[in-house]
């Protein structure tokens, strides 16, 4: 009986042994996504503002949790490519932080694209927010703008999403 018992611990201890393959996600390459070409009059051009907060309170006004963002821009549409003119970062008092999209990109039918706002960056602080400028053939579904935000430490966690709103 000790026998197998040393056995069975054994095998649980070396089982536990493999290396996983860490996954990294690659940065965006914007260049590789530029769209050169012209639209026709079946484009439809709109705005969607996304509320971001890479910090929000906790306890009261002095204390911070600061956040990791991830942003997803998502093509809903099967068949046609989502152009994005423009995708602006905004701070808590309206300072254009950061422009992520200098010529206009496209993305894929049913492509995600995301901008990671890492946690120790604290841009944008507890009102940040993106403004997206894009077009898309007017007959299809508006594409998802969305935001994760999440924070950990120790064995405490918080995590909430957001979504865009038009505003064309």
């Amino acid at each position: 009986m000790r026998f197998a018992l040393f056995i069975f611990i054994s095998l649980m201890c070396f089982s536990c042994d493999q290396k996983r393959a860490d996954y990294k996600i690659e940065p965006i390459d914007w260049n590789a996504k530029i769209a050169n070409r012209n639209f026709d009059s079946t484009y439809t051009s709109a705005k969607t503002y996304l509320s971001i907060y890479s910090q929000i309170y906790g306890q009261n006004e002095h204390r911070l949790h600061d956040l990791t963002v991830t942003v997803g821009i998502r093509n809903t549409s099967e068949l046609d490519t989502l152009y994005i003119d423009r995708a602006e970062f905004f701070d808590t008092h309206g300072k254009s932080i950061m422009k992520y999209i200098e010529k206009t990109i496209f993305i894929l039918p049913m492509e995600t694209v995301e901008i990671v706002i890492d946690e120790i960056q604290k841009l944008g602080g507890t009102g940040g927010n993106i403004l997206f400028k894009w077009k898309m053939n007017a007959v299809n579904p508006t594409p998802l703008f969305e935001a994760v935000m999440i924070s950990t430490s120790g064995q405490q966690g918080l995590s909430f999403t957001t979504q865009g709103i038009r505003i064309d």
